[in-house]
């Protein structure tokens, strides 16, 4: 290790260089009989030969929907096994999976869509208090204009949609190899919105390469094999669930476990004890609900031994209680960003206690990791600086946004992550800020920006502020000061009706005050940290 901030992880085991189609191909060969997926909630269940036969059937049905490579495929719905189907689907054919919030209200569902100009759409009904078919309604097709299908998950037929049954279509042997032949491991494959600090989401588009070498060497990390089950609570439509769940499952033969078609501490635990899972995933605030679980003392957990823990720092008494109370010894800590496919470091499963709740452990396989100053220079050992990663696990960009991809990976091909952090000798790694202004909520990365552009579309805002505070359930809650224009009238319950349906529910502010004035440097900028200080000191908040 070198005096300064800068690591390269292990390379002795190879990059795989195949397809997702390929690999799922591979998994049905090497365990036909072992048990690939259990959707609990649906009572389906796949062995990886059936799960390769009905991803046939699937990829079939989207070929004769005219889906072709390179065109984008939005899914929007909770977990499910269709859900995954289409996930391994579009990769046998080289169709871009676009991956949709299933918290996204129409703004959002409209804006995505039509950003990467999704020629099919595979939702769910409804969701929650969400109407996914009424949206789509509200939204309409003229504004809609790439869109030419849009299928529903479930047996039932609904106006105007595809019934799931048109995808669940008799394999073309001749058809699938056809639209196989001309992939590669370095096609895009995947689009995962990521939020904007300039208001709009950006498009994080991904390859073959990227997110199925991240899935295998998080598995390998975590020492997965075909005798492992992981319980993936954590939502499909995020890095978390599907590459380091679905992607590290495909390349080890582990099965994918999932409990719910939303996170549920009371299924977690039954999903463990009748699957026998051995790997446990979620953000800190899930492991928090789960060992809060009154259940939890009668429930047999003896089978866990592992997982990954990611999304925002783990308090050092709910790892213990990780470890203690449900079994696993063997529990990780992951960091990344969807840019990134998504991890770039992990804790090892045998590192102190210590490293596993103060650091977000060492560079990953293949990839390197550095310190910078404002400057760009590597910092000396222990300072901070921005953290940065390079290696296969980059994106190829934001989907039509070039000036975007140049301000996030330099000409060096570095990402830059935004995020503040340190190196020790060892090359373990802190993060300890953020320079973006970015709420962390419950493992969900909130950007004030698209929020405050949102509450200025209010007739009566003239200007808004959003921000993080600090909250003993989520980590940060999101609190909004408003500012009425010329005097109006405005009062909080107006804003939040304003954002309820409008937007993702996360998004909407937990605190919302009316204020005639920012907290503001002498320049004019706004001061929100001053202004968090004091929403905590009015609340009673300890600050974090």
């Amino acid at each position: 290790m070198s005096a300064l901030s800068y690591a390269a992880g292990p390379v002795e085991t190879p990059l795989l260089d195949t397809t997702i189609g390929e690999a799922l191909r591979l998994a049905a060969s090497r365990w036909p009989e072992g048990l690939a997926l259990a959707s609990r909630h649906q009572g389906l269940r796949f062995t990886w030969a059936e799960l390769d036969a009905a991803v046939d059937r699937t990829a079939t049905g989207l070929l004769r929907l005219g889906v072709r490579a390179g065109d984008r495929v939005g899914i929007w719905a909770p977990n499910c096994a269709e859900w995954t189907l289409i996930q391994f689907a579009t990769a046998r054919i080289g169709a871009i999976l676009v991956t949709i919030n299933p918290a996204y209200r129409v703004n959002e569902v409209e804006y995505a869509l039509n950003k990467v100009g999704c020629s099919v759409l595979v939702t769910a009904v409804r969701f929650k208090s969400s109407d996914y078919l009424g949206m789509l309604r509200e939204i309409g097709a003229e504004r809609l204009p790439q869109l030419r299908h849009t299928v529903t998950i479930g047996p039932d037929a609904h106006e105007g949609f595809l019934p799931w049954h048109t995808l669940d279509v008799s394999p073309d042997a001749d058809a699938l190899a056809a639209a196989g032949a001309g992939l590669g491991p370095d096609d895009a494959i995947n689009i995962q919105f990521t939020s904007g600090t300039t208001g709009f989401p950006k498009g994080a588009t991904l390859t073959h390469r990227n997110i199925l070498n991240n899935g295998y060497f998080t598995g390998q990390t975590i020492a997965l094999s075909d005798a492992d089950r992981i319980c993936i609570p954590v939502p499909l439509y995020h890095c978390f669930g599907m590459v380091l769940g679905n992607m590290a499952a495909l390349t080890s033969g582990a099965a994918m476990v999932y409990p719910g078609e939303a996170f549920d501490p009371a299924a977690v635990l039954q999903a463990v004890e009748a699957e026998g899972c051995t790997a446990l995933y979620g953000v800190p605030t899930m492991f928090i609900a789960v060992l809060g679980q009154p259940a939890l003392e009668t429930t047999d957990v003896s089978t866990l031994r592992t997982g990954i823990m990611a999304g925002s720092p783990c308090p050092v008494t709910v790892m213990r209680e990780v470890i203690g109370r449900l079994g696993m010894r063997e529990v990780t800590i992951g960091y990344g960003m969807t840019e990134t496919s998504p991890l770039t470091t992990q804790t090892a499963r045998n590192d102190p206690l210590e490293e596993r709740v103060s650091t977000v452990g060492r560079v990953h396989p293949h990839a390197e990791a550095k310190i910078v100053g404002p400057d760009g220079q590597t910092m000396p050992i222990g300072q901070q600086g921005e953290y940065c990663s390079r290696g296969y696990a980059v994106m190829l960009g934001y989907w039509d946004d070039p000036a975007k991809t140049a301000e996030a990976i330099d000409a060096e091909g570095w990402m830059h992550s935004g995020d503040l952090a340190t190196m020790d000798a060892n090359g373990y790694v802190r993060i300890t800020g953020r320079i973006k202004d970015m709420i962390i909520r419950g493992g969900e990365n909130i950007y004030p920006r698209e929020i405050e552009e949102f509450l200025l579309t209010h007739p009566h805002v003239a200007d808004a502020q959003v921000f993080g505070i600090s909250d003993e359930k989520f980590g940060e809650e999101v609190c909004a000061w408003v500012i009425s224009r010329n005097g109006a009238a405005l009062e909080a319950e107006h804003i939040l009706e304003h954002c309820r349906g409008r937007i993702a529910h996360y998004k909407v502010p937990r605190y919302v005050r009316i204020v005639e004035s920012f907290a503001m440097t002498v320049t004019g900028k706004a001061q929100k940290f001053e202004m968090r200080r004091m929403m905590e000191a009015e609340l009673g908040i300890a600050g974090g």
